[in-house]
């Protein structure tokens, strides 16, 4: 009886597998993309149950892929292997966008860097600040994490990101972070910390692009807002009083 429903079990992975082949992901339900996942790390279990649990727990595929190892072993008939094999797929694919970005000229935030900052960023439940470092043609050298939690505008903390960019010999820099909770609307604290890395990163002859902030899948673009030309504008002025 246990073989014939283990025959069964590999017989409806084996149809699974065959579809993804022929069709790839989009011939599969998002249930069972997270199942066709889940049987990399248990080969010889069912994993629907899971796979449907887990999809009504994180509401849609990217949400299984962010969840934590702590968070995925509370749903029913996922254990520590399963989550093995999603922490290594969500990680190949972001390594993957963010190799297709390295290189790549990066003037008003091209489709493979936003995809890569969506992808890295856009799930976080803490907040993260990245400096994107551009050579003299705006192509990516690195994009670097720089801090974890709330963005501050700490002396220090401006510091770290100018003596990052002169490490790398940086032409120019693109300052991004998320916001856990989804908004892209700048706060006040970020207007304060982009001009100050704005007016030190122009005192030293590096380029300030953009401060670009993700939240959930969408982003916003402080230089589209202008925002950046201001300050750029107060340096200018500064200058010319000496």
């Amino acid at each position: 009886m246990g073989d014939d429903k283990n025959s069964r079990g590999d017989g409806h992975r084996g149809r699974l597998r065959e579809r993804f082949k022929k069709g790839g992901l989009s011939a599969l339900a998002d249930y069972e993309a997270v199942e066709l996942l889940l049987t990399l790390g248990q080969p010889r279990s069912d994993c629907k149950p899971a796979a449907k649990e887990a999809l009504k727990r994180f509401k849609t595929l990217r949400g299984v892929l962010e969840a934590s190892p702590e968070e995925l072993q509370q749903v029913p008939g996922i254990g520590p292997n399963n989550c093995v094999a999603i922490r290594l797929i969500a990680e190949v694919s972001r390594e993957l966008l963010k190799e297709k970005a390295v290189g790549e000229p990066c003037v008003g935030a091209p489709e493979q860097v936003l995809d890569y900052l969506n992808a890295s960023m856009g799930g976080l439940k803490k907040e993260v600040f990245k400096v994107i470092y551009l050579d003299n043609q705006n192509r990516v050298i690195e994009a670097a994490d720089m801090f974890h939690g709330t963005v501050n505008a700490s002396a220090v903390w401006v510091r770290e990101v100018i003596e990052g960019a002169l490490k790398r010999q940086a032409a120019a820099m693109i300052f991004v972070h998320n916001h856990p909770s989804g908004s892209t609307t700048p706060s006040p604290q970020d207007r304060d910390i982009t001009r100050d890395l704005v007016l030190a990163a122009s005192a030293v002859g590096i380029r300030a692009l953009d401060h670009i902030i993700v939240g959930g899948d969408k982003h916003y673009s402080m230089a589209a807002e202008g925002i950046f030309d201001r300050y750029v504008a107060e340096f200018q002025g500064l200058r010319g009083r000496r």
